[in-house]
């Protein structure tokens, strides 16, 4: 089979089910395993992020979004020359990849689209065996879901009946975008008591005003799309009175993939360091807001 993943978390599931060998064209924000560097890129986003602050990002999708014009340009003709069996994408978020509306828009295939919409962490895990299903490859998948749930529960049996701290975990940096989706879930799993979002909601934008009047005790960063080093650079001028961490949130969060239960993990040692091990995923503290001296 020959398939075209136009979402990065399809990408992810593909190569956790050993199939990147039928990988034959990816999105431009295809970016794991490093493998995949060589793939052909047949999607592109429209904006260049690389010299954008976050809140004139902020600004350029909502205008974008407004206007009723898609975020990511697609290579027609690249497509039509690699003939996939399959093209994967989603209408979850268009933001965050392409959709299904912008591919039967800008390209004509002859081809199945297959659409992936996880809201829940629920859904993310069965969306793993629902794809290796449709990939021939059930078996692996319903092992890489066994893989997460045992990873998840685990972390769960440590930190039951341990304090929750109050935890808001932001998508976005300027303005503070509230958990949205499975993310509400990751927080409860890892021993935390979420804040200002509920599970299976889009994110929304609120203010750091907003967030510190619900007295959160861990604030972390976990920009949708943006690995640690590039948040840091985005986030490095935010000074908070509250303890506040950022995180790979393209790798470890906002990707609904497997990867997110090693998200479960790292949140429960931020939240619970005596109890859970860190487990090696980057992260980075910034300083706290200094209290005015009399």
């Amino acid at each position: 089979m020959r398939i075209v993943s136009l979402l990065p978390s399809a990408t992810d599931m593909i190569a956790e089910l050993g199939l990147l060998d039928s990988l034959v064209g990816i999105s431009e924000d295809c970016n794991w395993p490093a493998e995949v560097a060589d793939k052909p890129l047949v999607a592109r986003t429209q904006i260049d992020v690389s010299t954008l602050s976050s809140a004139e990002i902020d600004a350029v999708v909502r205008a974008t979004a407004s206007a009723g014009h898609s975020l990511y340009t697609l290579d027609a003709e690249l497509i039509d020359e690699l003939d996939p069996d399959l093209v994967i994408t989603q209408d979850l978020c268009e933001v965050c990849a392409v959709s299904s509306g912008d591919l039967e828009t800008a390209v004509a295939i002859d081809c199945e689209l297959y659409s992936m919409n996880p809201r829940t962490l629920g859904d993310v895990v069965e969306s793993v065996i629902a794809l290796a299903a449709r990939l021939g490859k059930r078996d692996r998948g319903v092992a890489v879901a066994a893989a997460m749930r045992t990873k998840i529960a685990c972390v769960q049996s440590a930190v039951a009946g341990l304090p929750r701290p109050r935890t808001f975990v932001a998508e976005w940096i300027d303005p503070p975008y509230c958990a949205g989706h499975w993310l509400p879930e990751m927080v409860d799993a890892a021993g935390g008591t979420n804040i200002l979002s509920k599970p299976g909601e889009y994110s929304s934008a609120t203010s750091w005003e907003a967030v510190l009047g619900e007295d959160p005790e861990l604030i972390v960063v976990a920009a949708c799309g943006f690995s640690l080093e590039q948040a840091r650079g985005r986030a490095g001028e935010l000074r908070l009175p509250t303890r506040t961490v950022i995180v790979d949130g393209d790798a470890h969060f906002s990707r609904p993939a497997p990867r997110l239960a090693d998200g479960v993990h790292q949140l429960a040692h931020l939240l619970h360091p005596e109890r859970i091990a860190d487990p090696g995923l980057p992260y980075a503290e910034l300083p706290l807001m200094l209290a005015p001296t009399t």
